[in-house]
């Protein structure tokens, strides 16, 4: 029987470096499915959450305001694309709309448990990065979540609710105790981080290491020192 392993992604559906780093993790993750489970979970990080919910504007406006002018944006669009081509995905970011993803990470955090949370993250970085739709719209975000199976109308009026709110907000918290500053960040087993978007066989190191630690770990408890009712090692 495989081990588990929970894996905890902070990431956000606006951040190109974590839909890359979702591929390459995938990738990984096929490479490793006869030694371990891999239980993935998204949790929420904010990589803007000063964009005004309702007010989308196109994508490398907000690049150009940030980091430094048309050209520099330009620049850093053309570098994420061509790195996420290379992962067979297909960005159109001169279509991308700046918005406020904490409706997003709402909707994510209902979906966990379901068995649709992952094809939900997929849709929604879809969405953003080849679609160009307002992932902070929640219409945009309930067609999103039909497209997984989840009910649209059953999505809207949650959308529409203060409901899984406190939990994000949690969750953006805990990111910020775990000084994550940056994503996407992977948490194995609840101990051990491993930043950025890695190649494949980063990951499947590191996890592999980590496999063998446990196995380590586990030695030394079942050798470790005790007492019985007649002896005790010394």
């Amino acid at each position: 029987m495989r081990p588990t392993m929970q894996v905890e992604i902070w990431s956000d559906v606006v951040c190109p470096w974590c839909y890359i780093g979702k591929r390459r993790f995938e990738k990984a993750a096929a490479e490793l499915a006869d030694e371990v489970d891999l239980q993935v979970v998204y949790r929420a990080y904010q990589l803007d959450p000063t964009a005004s919910p309702g007010k989308s504007a196109p994508v490398a406006e907000a690049y150009a305001k940030k980091f430094g002018g048309p050209e520099r944006a330009a620049q850093i669009i053309r570098h994420v694309s061509d790195v996420a081509a290379g992962e067979g995905l297909e960005f159109r970011m001169d279509r991308a709309l700046r918005a406020n993803t904490l409706l997003a990470h709402r909707l994510l955090w209902l979906a966990e448990g379901t068995g649709r949370q992952e094809r939900l993250k997929e849709r929604l970085l879809q969405a953003y990065f080849c679609d160009g739709l307002d992932v902070g719209d929640p219409d945009v975000l309930a067609q999103c979540a039909a497209d997984v199976g989840m009910p649209a109308d059953r999505v809207l009026a949650f959308l529409h609710s203060d409901d899984g709110t406190t939990q994000v907000l949690e969750q953006l918290r805990a990111a910020a105790d775990a000084e994550i500053t940056a994503v996407p960040t992977f948490v194995l087993d609840g101990r051990w981080a491993i930043p950025g978007a890695q190649d494949p066989d980063t990951f499947v190191t590191v996890i592999r290491r980590l496999l063998a630690k446990r196995a380590d770990e586990a030695a030394a408890v079942a050798e470790a020192a005790a007492c019985n009712d007649e002896v005790c090692d010394v």
